[in-house]
């Protein structure tokens, strides 16, 4: 497999799940502004036409995108990590949350407030998104560790975008029960490895950029 990334974006999901597998993996940078792969100068729209990340090459050819697919196939390829549930009304609860991070959190507010081009406008519609859906978090997390129980990808993919919360003048720290949560994901192996590695190669995009 390989994975098709920029450095904090959504992708750094698929990165924490693939290492909580401990799943063979190659990782390939893509400058999302020249809309080329890194290393190559490839143009991205050849491997994906709407030029997004995560994308996933599984091989023979076949290429997978959009983030909730991509996870639940990982965890689906690598069961051993129980990732994900199986069925039932565990599965469709990881499904819930999936859901909810990437309408309601991802779409829905940090879109927007991270989009330089976005107009003030959205960026104020977005606001009055937040405490009704961080409120809905800070219950959860409140009385359980995980979104589920335990670590799935549900907890990748939020992770990933709690992260975002300090490039878009959101404070966790206003969420106590949120903010200990991401705390704790940041100490998971598989989390602080991905981290480490992804903000050493945004530091040095920025560097590239300036």
């Amino acid at each position: 497999m390989n994975l098709y990334f920029s450095p904090l974006a959504c992708s750094l999901a698929t990165r924490i799940a693939l290492y909580e597998a401990g799943a063979p993996a190659e990782f390939t940078q893509v400058d999302l502004k020249a809309k080329r792969v890194l290393n190559t100068g490839r143009d991205f729209a050849e491997i994906n036409r709407l030029m997004l990340v995560p994308t996933l090459s599984v091989g023979d050819g076949a290429v997978l995108t959009e983030n909730t697919a991509i996870l639940q196939f990982i965890a689906e390829r690598f069961p051993d990590a129980q990732l994900a549930p199986a069925s039932g009304l565990q599965r469709a609860r990881m499904q819930q949350w999936l859901g909810f991070i990437g309408t309601e959190l991802h779409k829905g507010i940090f879109n927007a407030l991270l989009d330089q081009k976005a107009p003030e406008g959205a960026k104020e519609y977005a606001r009055t998104k937040i405490p009704s859906r961080f409120a809905l978090l800070q219950d959860h997390f409140a009385t359980h560790e995980f979104a589920l129980d335990r670590f799935s990808i549900a907890d990748a993919y939020l992770t990933t975008i709690l992260n975002w919360s300090a490039f878009s003048g959101v404070d966790l720290k206003q969420w106590p029960a949120v903010n200990d949560y991401f705390q704790r994901m940041l100490k998971r192996p598989s989390v602080a490895r991905a981290m480490k590695e992804e903000v050493a190669l945004y530091q040095e995009e920025m560097r590239r950029a300036s």
